[in-house]
């Protein structure tokens, strides 16, 4: 069985791709977000990953983005922080954290 994830692709206004995730990323899923990532990239240039909704990252989701680190920008809870942190991956790709109380940062990273 599969663990609840919902990813919605969208372009920003300046024609960027936009991943937003919410839910949780494992082993079960994580294929899922490979995909949205790769099909977000096709254009080339930077993605942004949303993952301010994301409650949950494992190693499987782990792997899938240091995958993708080379392109990827991402918007992260501060939930998230020690899992990024620890695992090396702010090193290689953009990370923002954004506080539970702050705007959605869909607007401010357009």
């Amino acid at each position: 069985m599969s663990t609840p994830l919902t990813l919605t692709t969208a372009r920003r206004p300046d024609g960027g791709a936009l991943v937003t995730a919410a839910g949780e990323i494992d082993m079960s899923n994580s294929g899922s977000l490979d995909a949205a990532l790769d099909t977000a990239h096709e254009n080339g240039g930077k993605v942004v990953l949303d993952l301010t909704a994301v409650e949950y990252l494992d190693s499987a989701g782990l792997s899938v983005l240091f995958a993708h680190a080379d392109h990827l920008e991402l918007v992260a809870p501060q939930l998230l922080e020690p899992v990024l942190t620890l695992s090396g991956l702010p090193e290689l790709a953009t990370v923002h954290l954004t506080s539970p109380d702050a705007a959605q940062p869909g607007a401010d990273h357009a």
